[in-house]
């Protein structure tokens, strides 16, 4: 991940949310935080970004975005399941109009054959009712993965708002 691209990403996005006067949450958990760290190392960025969920147990998915037990418990944190609950959850537990959240496995440890190191899955959702999700198998190390998968989330949220 470049700072260019990121920084060029946030940008774009912070556009497009405040020409269609949206505000934006994030739901992280294999990258702790870091979407929201580059959104808001953008002056300015409190006109676009209402908050963001740094959900990386599974008690706190359920606490903070409520993420259902049976999900959890079922299908796993890492999961397409969870990862759309968690963006969900971030719509009803904010004020935000989309949402983008991130659920993975970044390694070295962790990995089983179902969720390898480097499975994450992402969702975009907004207040209108649009739910999208992916999973991606990203390579690399620990910083690798989760730099990987800020700059998906990104990319995917600027599409999802784009229509594309």
């Amino acid at each position: 991940m470049t700072k260019q691209t990121c920084d060029q990403l946030v940008f774009q996005i912070g556009e497009l949310l405040i020409q269609s006067h949206a505000m934006l949450a994030t739901a992280e958990s294999c990258t702790g935080g870091w979407i929201a760290q580059q959104i808001t190392a953008l002056p300015g960025s409190s006109n676009w970004f209402d908050r963001g969920f740094v959900t990386y147990s599974n008690v706190s998915k359920t606490e903070m975005l409520g993420v259902s037990d049976q999900t959890i418990r079922l299908r796993g944190a890492v999961s397409e399941q969870t990862v759309c609950e968690m963006a969900q959850g971030a719509l009803s537990n904010s004020h935000a109009d989309w949402s983008l959240a991130v659920s993975g496995v970044a390694g070295p440890g962790g990995g089983t054959e179902e969720n390898p190191v480097g499975n994450v899955w992402f969702a975009w959702a907004s207040k209108e009712g649009y739910l999208r999700s992916e999973l991606r198998q990203l390579e690399g190390d620990r910083v690798d993965v989760r730099g990987h998968a800020v700059i998906n989330a990104l990319v995917g949220l600027m599409n999802s708002i784009n229509g594309e």
